[in-house]
């Protein structure tokens, strides 16, 4: 059974897509700790842990991450790019990169800031012109 991120990764679910190749896929979380707050996902390795994956898989992942991290940091100014991989709210391996002014604003318990559909669409925009340029 697909998961929900398998869905958003084949265009069956909308979402504000950031980066992609046809291995990875990148969107804007639609509940960010902060502006730009955004999930790298395997397109088809539906495993909800990051470390059963395959070590290939493992390394090309990390290197698609971290060249969306380097486009998210041109777009959204901030101080780091924090990174977090959870895997506990969705049952498929996703990392997390957050726009960090603090180290507090990696708190996933924290009220989470609103933004409106246009504004995710102008930050998943201007993020995926910056990764275009790499």
């Amino acid at each position: 059974m697909a998961t929900i991120f398998t869905k958003i990764a084949a265009g069956e679910i909308p979402s504000y897509k950031v980066a992609e190749n046809e291995e990875f896929y990148a969107f804007l979380d639609i509940s960010p700790l902060a502006k730009g707050h955004t999930l790298v996902i395997p397109r088809s390795v539906e495993d909800d842990y990051l470390f059963h994956l395959d070590e290939g898989v493992y390394a090309r992942l990390w290197a698609f991450a971290r060249k969306v991290a380097v486009a998210l940091k041109a777009a959204v100014p901030c101080q780091r790019v924090g990174v977090a991989v959870l895997g506990m709210e969705v049952p498929h391996t996703h990392i997390h990169l957050v726009p960090l002014q603090t180290e507090g604003d990696m708190d996933f318990r924290k009220k989470r800031p609103e933004f409106t559909p246009e504004q995710m669409k102008e930050t998943a925009a201007a993020i995926l012109a910056e990764y275009e340029k790499l």
